[in-house]
């Protein structure tokens, strides 16, 4: 099965990445236009970003996995216009020294099935983990 993995490091605690990803205001920081999250397993998440034609468009999911500060996993619903619909959408959180090392992996869906369009959302994902890291080192 095809899927997008990126890792990097950030030179903050993993408690201050978890925070990050597990509310509005850290989704919003580095990746979202808007967002909505209730932050627990089972919990649903809605992530709002414009697309390449100006649209507005709508992820939705919910959290599968909530270990905190090491894991976080998002299943994608399977409707909509969003091209991660379908997908899998897993951080993995480990202190690394005096960082934290944040890795992801995102599987399933028929995005990862097309090498073009994979490209595209690893392309997405690099330059969210570079934001992330900016928005978390300033």
């Amino acid at each position: 099965m095809a899927a997008i993995r990126e890792q990097i490091n950030i030179a903050v605690s993993p408690r201050v990445v978890w925070r990050t990803l597990t509310t509005a205001d850290g989704w919003k920081s580095f990746y979202a236009d808007e967002a909505r999250l209730d932050p627990r397993k089972g919990g649903r998440v809605e992530l709002v970003s414009e697309d390449d034609e100006g649209e507005m468009i709508s992820e939705v999911g919910f959290i599968h996995t909530f270990r905190p500060t090491s894991r976080f996993e998002i299943c994608w619903d399977s409707t909509g216009k969003a091209e991660t619909k379908g997908t899998t959408l897993t951080f993995n959180i480990a202190r690394d020294g005096d960082e934290t090392r944040v890795s992801l992996v995102h599987s399933g869906g028929g995005v990862l099935q097309d090498e073009e369009r994979r490209e595209i959302l690893a392309k997405t994902w690099r330059q969210a983990f570079r934001g992330l890291r900016d928005a978390l080192e300033d």
